[in-house]
């Protein structure tokens, strides 16, 4: 086709400019400056808009109060500062393999030992966890994303939910629900309830992190932490002494796409696109790369794909970008392994060029294998 681009990348999760929210914002950006200038362009403090941590608290219920929210820029940061307040060199910390590359980096450089406990189709092996525990490892954190993840685009099953909220109670270790992907949930794909949730009135430890990277657009860097309050407080304080307070104009034009309604039109006009481009995906491999093994993840942007023995992924990078196409090898979402395996978002390539993509990864892999 002559409108295909040169290069088609799955290798970033953030949606092609089709799917932003460019009219939304702007409206919205009018509002915060009319309704209430003063927030929007003064100093916050540590805790942020003090109107959207309390739209946020009615919007996860289950007793959450604004009290217990503070807001960030964007999730990422959240995870930095959490690690950063719970956790010293040496801490043990298990994570889940595959697991999310920024999560790995980032605890690499704080100094702590990781452990990680392999994904199954409905989320982490929690027998695995408990066989860890039985052995003696005794995790700070556990760190887990719980929809539609990433890289795995799997999803954590109740159950599983349930029996991690229970064994943090019973040994101590701290959740923290990395949850950025929540709302980006495709039709069919059942809302389960947060472990935050599940934790009220039990011994478990929580911490919640959201953004609105993927409901509004990753530009506004906009996310935020829900947990118990002293730690909400702590991290508030930590962060009103490091840069006073987030990006106020940002988080008065997400709260203004909040209260106006225009946050959940956008959702939903986002969901229904991202699902016709999981779906494309499914299709093409199916045809073009048979051997792929994966989970079609109900909401998200990713699919983890688990290609035949023998197969390196790092090796078929530079032949898929001779082919014009991009993804990322498994390797790095991995403390060790995943060469057999890789990442595709199909968040940002549009339904008519997921075949030619497709295409050209099955050409890249036929090229490593010759």
């Amino acid at each position: 086709m002559a409108d295909t681009p040169e290069i088609i990348s799955f290798a970033r999760g953030a949606p092609s400019a089709d799917l932003l929210p460019v009219e939304a914002v702007r409206v919205a950006a009018e509002q915060a400056l009319a309704n209430n200038p003063v927030r929007a362009l003064s100093y916050g403090t540590g805790i942020g808009h003090p109107e959207l941590c309390a739209w946020l608290a009615e919007r996860h219920g289950h007793g959450l109060t604004a009290d217990r929210v503070m807001i960030t820029n964007g999730s990422l940061e959240a995870g930095w500062m959490l690690f950063s307040h719970l956790l010293s060199p040496g801490d043990a910390v298990v994570v889940e393999q595959p697991s999310y590359d920024r999560t790995l980096l980032m605890l690499d450089k704080l100094g702590v030992d990781r452990i990680g406990i392999e994904l199954e189709e409905d989320g982490i092996n929690v027998e695995g966890l408990e066989q860890a525990l039985a052995d003696g490892y005794e995790p700070k954190l556990v760190h887990i994303i719980p929809n539609f993840h990433n890289p795995a685009g799997c999803t954590l099953s109740e159950p599983k939910r349930r029996r991690l909220v229970e064994l943090a109670a019973e040994h101590g270790f701290w959740i923290f629900e990395d949850d950025p992907y929540r709302e980006i949930r495709f039709a069919g794909a059942e809302e389960l309830p947060t472990m935050l949730s599940l934790a009220e009135g039990t011994d478990a430890k929580v911490i919640h992190a959201c953004s609105f990277s993927k409901t509004v657009s990753p530009g506004v860097r906009v996310g935020y932490l829900a947990g118990p309050a002293d730690e909400i407080k702590a991290l508030a304080k930590s962060a009103g002494e490091t840069y006073i307070s987030p990006n106020m104009l940002a988080e008065s034009v997400v709260y203004e796409l909040c209260v106006s309604g225009a946050l959940d039109e956008n959702i939903k006009l986002v969901n229904a696109a991202l699902a016709e481009r999981r779906d494309a995906v499914v299709t093409e491999l199916g045809l073009q790369i048979p051997e792929a093994k994966f989970v079609v993840p109900g909401g998200g942007y990713f699919f983890w794909m688990d290609l035949a023995e023998g197969s390196s992924t790092p090796e078929v990078l530079p032949l898929a970008k001779e082919e014009g196409v991009a993804f990322v090898a498994g390797p790095d979402f991995m403390i060790e392994g995943g060469h057999e395996s890789l990442r595709l978002s199909f968040a940002s390539v549009p339904p008519e060029h997921v075949p030619e993509g497709i295409g050209r990864i099955a050409r890249a892999l036929e090229k490593h294998r010759a």
